[in-house]
């Protein structure tokens, strides 16, 4: 059976080439259009891996990743941060809350499924 991957990203365009990007290596994907509907999504089902951005209304991906790695099911399960965000400061927030990974807008959709892979195991 093919990974299980949540997108969260308030922007279609982006939540679009991501979900077309992971679908041509045979992912199976979900999407989100804000955290707290990623958030919402992950109390009713398990996924593998969760790709989310971090500027986002309702519910931005700090608050998101500290709100599921409370959840016991997604203590382990990888979260990387796709965002325009760059900042070291920003990161290290990140790594604090719980991300696992960091990648950069606008992304490269090889590094996408290498680090997709890399998480997957």
């Amino acid at each position: 059976m093919s990974k299980h991957i949540l997108i969260v990203d308030d922007s279609a365009s982006i939540r679009q080439m991501v979900e077309m990007t992971l679908k041509s290596a045979a992912y199976q994907v979900t999407t989100a259009n804000d955290g707290q509907a990623g958030l919402d999504l992950c109390k009713k089902q398990q996924f593998d891996f969760v790709l989310t951005d971090q500027n986002m209304p309702r519910m931005d991906g700090l608050t998101l990743i500290k709100s599921l790695r409370g959840l016991a099911n997604y203590r382990t399960i990888p979260i990387v941060v796709l965002t325009t965000e760059a900042g070291d400061d920003m990161k290290a927030k990140g790594r604090a809350v719980g991300a696992t990974g960091w990648m950069v807008k606008p992304f490269d959709p090889q590094k996408l499924l290498a680090v997709s892979s890399k998480v997957l195991g």
